[in-house]
């Protein structure tokens, strides 16, 4: 939010022509005011500048924040926060329903102490799309999008009411509804602005989303990262987001993408390379002559995956290229040229060369070099050269499941569908379909297996979900959308649909082979995560790929196929057909890219949002300030977060005689930890639908009930393929409860101590939390009685959830972990010597008594990494935080 006021450093100054005029703070200003080389700072490291500058107000953001920032060292950046505060939020439904409860469970939290209500208030716009409630029930069928949306209604009608209710009671919260698109591609096609105004002043247009892949706005030029939807909901209601200050990684690119390689391939390889270079908590800019050679879209692609390599942003400075994209897109003229002459006079314009700007160290990659390639079966950075697929799988096939393998030791599977089937084939995402160039790939490439007679075989559940409803125009328009139909590829929806798991019910005939046989089929999509149980909980083995790539392996009907020299198929006449017969040529795809794509389509689908949603228009919410709690919903429940809620924080204490819920190894993801699919009937949040009279046709997902959480806490840790290695005979979310000794699920052992006043604690390795920017794992296991969890090394935004939750993150010592420690979960815990006066990054003393009454101590590293972090910690979390603050007031 702008301050106009000041004048800080004497570096407000004007912006006008004919069609604009404008104030600005500007950026060469402070430089010549003696604070900083503005010149050779990463892009992205001014736009935050700009931030602080802009919004100093001498008591959240200080001239020493901005002086520090200034100064930023490229190799030795301080170890100061920057208190950035975003221009906007974005939202997509499983974390937004949740986020607008937190919400009004804070106004109903003010109201009972008598205060004003009204205070909680967003003071940034927030945008909430609706994207990911819509599950693919029907496919392959020219109507599979009218009944997939009407069951979309029939299921959520309880969570869109309350998102309606938010609407009117929120001046500043505004909802996309379904059947629209996936946010990030709405927000790259049509919310972003890359710079805003506000009372006449001009300033970078920066994001936070509770979404991890909020990052693909970085492809515009925009800065803008996921966070969880505790820290979204702060900065709504005004604070800042805090951030270490960054290192940044320079990737500079050369040369050009080869004849049928696509921005996949480069996506892929480039998640490969940067997770190999360890960038957890670091900004990555692209720059180069290589970066000036890639469309848009194709930016936005790299940018998207960034939540996979690790780093906080992937960003692409703005260029002519973005003001290209924007006039396609629709938006006004004279908003462009503003835009450009905003960005020119705060030197943010254009792509930086090799040499010209200071960046912490810099990754060659040469485009050239890029090969075609998928990425699976397990994690997105584990890419595979198309040419090795086929002999890649069958070496994990029987590879020992301790080894990161599928363990088959026998049989193969009888009749159509064998280890390695294919059995969904789905183009969706927004990674992919936000891109022209491979979703007409795609579509030229049905084109050509249709003439030549090919079939994509019925086992294979095939499914086309756009990102935006622009992409069905320009199918449409190129004439490829009756082939991608012809070979079952109709669209199913406008939505995440099986990127997050919603791939809905696999055909029965292969659900029975797969259960008969233990299978390990496959499925492919154009999507940016392949986590175990993510795609379909009966699904072991995942593949990321292009759009063209899902269509090719979706008619071969297996993985293990080498499609360099094998034929993808046979037509009628028994004539073998190979991947080079079909595979689109670059000039094909331009040509249709010319025809197809234009500014019209962008308009007239966005300036029509209200017509394409009739469903939506239908409904009717409640209205007030006050959300009027309904006890016996299944769907939306008061959350127990501000029970007994009081103006001034207890003290923090030590926490002693702790028992182990759970041991998990490395990669544990927050799809491990909160699933967002589908609820097993035996799982205990299944036995809660049941006993309140939910059918189990009618459970729907986890991610759809985030705004219950009874729900919600029984399915913490309840993904089926999670492994608790004090259970190292079972998958699932089961446990060993002591000092019984009894094998119980998760919730029914934290139920245990929790009755008993017995506070647990959760062990586990490496890249602890990684995936989505998940808020309920952590919020599941603050109301399951954790009280601290113990790992090798944290994801970002999930450290930074367990803070705002009030759950203490530590670290092992280098070279320590559980194995380490021979940890069994039959351990008593206990963490001391913090509580007097925590600070950021101190050691803390655990010691663990075993069950034969040894007793042995270890240093812990608190992952507590700032002075507001321990500020949130000590308020029991950082919505506690933000309520005193306002009450105080």
């Amino acid at each position: 939010m702008p301050h106009p006021s000041h004048n800080l450093f004497n570096t407000r100054r004007s912006l006008g022509s004919e069609r604009f005029e404008c104030a600005y703070y500007s950026l060469p200003a402070l430089a010549e005011a003696g604070e900083g080389s503005i010149e050779i700072l990463p892009v992205s490291i001014r736009i935050l500048l700009e931030s602080l500058l802009r919004n100093y107000d001498g008591h959240q953001i200080t001239e020493q924040d901005v002086i520090n920032l200034a100064n930023w060292d490229a190799h030795s950046p301080k170890a100061a926060e920057i208190p950035f505060k975003p221009a906007r939020v974005v939202a997509q439904d499983f974390t937004g329903v949740p986020l607008v409860v937190d919400i009004a469970a804070m106004r109903s939290a003010v109201a009972e102490l008598d205060g004003d209500a009204q205070m909680i208030e967003p003071l940034v716009p927030v945008d909430l799309v609706i994207d990911h409630s819509i599950q693919v029930d029907a496919y392959g069928t020219e109507n599979a999008f009218q009944f997939n949306t009407r069951r979309e209604f029939e299921r959520n009608k309880e969570r869109y009411e309350f998102l309606k209710w938010g609407q009117q009671a929120f001046e500043k919260f505004k909802i996309i509804p379904p059947s629209i698109g996936i946010v990030h591609q709405v927000n790259l096609e049509y919310l972003a602005q890359v710079v805003m105004t506000e009372e006449s002043v001009a300033y970078p247009d920066t994001v936070v989303g509770t979404d991890s892949h909020t990052t693909m706005i970085n492809g515009l030029g925009i800065v803008g990262w996921g966070v969880g939807g505790i820290e979204a909901e702060a900065a709504m209601l005004g604070q800042p987001v805090y951030i270490l200050t960054p290192e940044v990684l320079g990737v500079h690119m050369k040369g050009e993408l080869q004849e049928g390689v696509t921005a996949t391939d480069l996506v892929l390889t480039v998640t490969q390379r940067l997770r190999a270079a360890a960038v957890v908590g670091k900004f990555v800019e692209f720059f180069g002559e290589g970066v000036e050679a890639l469309a848009l879209p194709d930016r936005a692609t790299l940018s998207n995956m960034c939540p996979e390599y690790g780093a906080t942003i992937g960003f692409f400075p703005p260029d002519a290229e973005t003001m290209n994209y924007l006039r396609l897109t629709g938006r006004d003229e004279a908003h462009v040229d503003f835009v450009e002459a905003y960005l020119k006079a705060q030197g943010l314009f254009g792509i930086p060369r090799l040499g010209e700007v200071k960046y912490s160290d810099v990754l060659e990659i040469d485009l050239s070099d890029i090969e075609p390639s998928i990425a699976g079966p397990k994690r997105p950075q584990d890419r595979i050269a198309l040419s090795d697929v086929k002999n890649t799988f069958n070496e994990l096939l029987t590879k020992p499941i301790a080894d990161d393998g599928f363990g088959v030791t026998e049989g193969t599977g009888d009749g159509n569908i064998t280890h390695g089937s294919v059995v969904i084939s789905a183009i969706t995402s927004c990674t992919n379909t936000s891109n022209p160039s491979v979703m007409i790939g795609a579509g030229l490439l049905a084109k050509k297996a249709v003439e030549k007679g090919l079939r994509v075989p019925d086992y294979v559940k095939t499914s086309l979900a756009p990102g935006s409803r622009v992409v069905t125009e320009y199918l449409r328009n190129t004439g490829l959308l009756p082939y991608l139909e012809k070979l079952g590829y109709n669209v199913v929806g406008y939505g995440c649909t099986t990127c997050i798991g919603n791939s809905g019910p696999l055909n029965e005939v292969v659900q029975e082979a797969i259960d008969t046989e233990n299978l390990v089929t496959a499925s492919v999509l154009s999507g940016n995560r392949n986590f175990e149980a993510r795609v379909h909980p009966e699904i072991k083995a995942n593949f990321l790929m292009s759009p063209p790539l899902v269509v090719a392996y979706g008619l071969a009907g297996r993985i293990d196929i080498d499609l360099a020299t094998e034929p993808i198929g046979h037509n009628d006449a028994g004539e073998a057909v190979y991947l080079r017969d079909i595979w689109p040529t670059r000039q094909e795809i331009a040509d249709m890219i010319s025809a197809a794509v234009d500014r019209k389509t962008f308009k007239e689908i966005y300036e029509s949002i209200g017509n394409q949603a009739p469903e939506w228009e239908e409904l009717a919410g409640a209205t007030g300030v006050l959300y009027p709690w309904n006890e016996r919903s299944t769907y939306i429940q008061h959350p127990p977060f501000f029970e007994g809620f009081s103006r001034e924080p207890a003290q923090i204490s030590d926490i002693v005689d702790t028992r182990i819920l759970g041991i998990f190894g490395d990669s544990v993801t927050t799809d491990h930890i909160s699933p967002a699919g589908a609820i097993a009937a035996a799982s205990p949040a299944g036995s809660y639908l049941q006993e309140c009279g939910v059918e189990t046709q009618d459970f729907n997902t986890y991610g759809a009930r985030r705004g219950n959480d009874r729900v919600m806490s029984r399915g913490t840790f309840a993904n089926r393929r999670v492994r608790n290695l004090m259970t190292p005979d079972v998958e699932g979310g089961y446990t060993v409860q002591y000092p019984q000794g009894t094998q119980t699920t998760i919730y029914e052992a934290a139920l245990h101590y929790s009755e008993n006043d017995i506070p647990t604690v959760i062990f586990a390795g490496q890249d602890y939390g990684m995936g989505s920017s998940r808020d309920w794992a952590a919020k599941g296991p603050k109301l399951l009685g954790v009280k601290a969890v113990v790992v090798e090394s944290y994801e970002r935004i999930h450290r930074s959830n367990l803070i705002g939750m009030g759950i203490l993150p530590l670290q092992f010592k280098d070279g320590e972990n559980a194995q380490t420690l021979d940890l069994d979960g039959s351990e008593i815990i206990s963490i001391t010597g913090f509580a007097d006066d925590l600070q950021p990054g101190q050691m803390t003393t655990m010691k663990i008594v075993r069950s034969n009454g040894e007793a042995h101590t270890t240093e812990l590293l608190i992952r507590i990494d700032s002075p507001v972090e321990v500020e949130y910690y000590k308020h029991g979390g950082i919505l506690d935080y933000v309520i005193r603050n306002f009450l105080s007031i």
